[in-house]
């Protein structure tokens, strides 16, 4: 049986394979170590309830939000989805979300963090599922706006 993005690829006639893992590959370390890549390369999928609107972000995997640049660019605090909200809002689980063939009612941002990649992995649809894409092709597949949000994970503190 083919998944949702599956499905999305072929209509779209997109040449794209969705890779399915033995393992989860719901959380980035998960993903990283499944695909044995850095887990900058995967690109995690942020959602956010704003004031009359929702939004996806797709950011490197060790990205944070930064809150002043979020306020920055949409007029308010960052408040993330919960998971009940993000799967009655994406129809993604949670470890599966991604920003293929979503309902028109939400916006695609790619983070700058993603630009430096040749290709990265986004989630495609289940907690055990990718796919490798250029940023700048999910950026045209979704529709998605390059914005400047997050800032690069720190080195922790060796005590």
């Amino acid at each position: 049986m083919k998944t949702k993005v599956e499905e999305y690829f072929e209509r779209e006639h997109l040449p794209y394979k969705v890779l399915y893992m033995d393992q989860s590959t719901a959380t980035v370390p998960l993903a990283a170590a499944a695909l044995g890549v850095e887990p900058d390369r995967i690109a995690k999928s942020l959602t956010f309830r704003l004031k009359g609107r929702d939004i996806m972000i797709l950011a490197c995997g060790t990205a944070r939000i930064d809150n002043r640049k979020f306020k920055d660019a949409f007029g308010c605090k960052a408040k993330m989805m919960t998971p009940e909200e993000a799967l009655a809002l994406t129809g993604y689980a949670v470890g599966g979300v991604c920003p293929f063939d979503l309902p028109g009612n939400i916006a695609v941002y790619l983070d700058e963090s993603l630009r430096r990649f040749e290709t990265v992995f986004p989630a495609a649809g289940a907690s055990n599922a990718c796919v490798e894409m250029a940023p700048g092709e999910i950026a045209r597949l979704t529709g998605a706006q390059w914005i400047d949000v997050a800032k690069a994970e720190e080195p922790e503190k060796q005590e």
